[in-house]
């Protein structure tokens, strides 16, 4: 990159943000916009208009706050990533919550700060996630894959084995990050299909959540050197 064209207009973050609170949204617009490299392009008190407005401001972050009136953050994470799969989506919330982390990192987000946050560190959240890494803290998310993997791993097998191949395809994408529409691409499938299968390989697995069968799996593949990809892919069709 030329130093000389760090301040050319493509080089701007552009930041959505979502809090039912209007004093705190005020107050991180205020923030961000104090920066040279920062713009906030929209802003939403609830999960509805948040899904009707980014689509169409296509903004670089979003900063999504968990808990909201109409929902929560993260189902509006999984939704706009599935709409904007190169959008940033950080999660903003008061609560230091384990599950709403996992959520979090299920629904593809890249980052998980605390409301009591100093502003610097919002700011440097913000650049880091538009930059394409990762805010989530290793040592939280270690812990909360190493508690996923206590399952009983004997039924773990017993369930994989009750994949279908197609299934067992999916699952590697799923364990990828790999949004459903990222994955029919991927494999020629329309995207109702590619949700119908994980819904069936979810209950298959006995999980709710689409992280869970992805470590469950990546766990199994690891003891049985690969068994999850055993099957030849069948999406290279023209």
């Amino acid at each position: 990159m030329d130093a000389t064209e760090s301040a050319g207009p493509e080089q701007t973050v552009r930041v959505f943000l979502l809090d039912d609170h209007e004093v705190v949204r005020r107050g991180v617009r205020d923030l961000l916009e104090a920066e040279p490299d920062i713009e906030v392009v929209g802003e939403a008190g609830t999960c509805a208009q948040a899904l009707a407005r980014v689509p169409a401001l296509r903004p670089d972050v979003a900063v999504l706050d968990v808990r909201l009136p109409d929902g929560d953050g993260v189902s509006v994470c999984r939704e706009l990533r599935d709409a904007l799969p190169g959008l940033a989506c950080l999660m903003l919330t008061s609560f230091d919550d384990d599950d709403a982390l996992l959520d979090a990192i299920m629904a593809g987000a890249s980052g998980y700060v605390l409301k009591q946050v100093k502003g610097a560190d919002l700011v440097s959240a913000v650049r880091t996630v538009a930059s394409g890494q990762s805010m989530l803290d290793p040592a939280t998310t270690r812990k909360l894959m190493e508690s996923l993997r206590h399952h009983d791993e004997s039924a773990t097998d017993v369930a994989l084995a009750r994949l279908t191949p197609r299934e067992r395809e999916i699952l590697a994408l799923v364990g990828e990050g790999k949004t459903n529409r990222q994955i029919g691409q991927e494999l020629y499938l329309a995207e109702k299909t590619v949700k119908n299968h994980v819904s069936r390989l979810l209950a298959k697995l006995g999980v709710e959540r689409r992280l869970q069968a992805a470590v469950l799996a990546a766990h199994a593949d690891a003891d049985h050197g690969g068994g999850a990809h055993t099957e030849a892919p069948q999406h290279h069709r023209p």
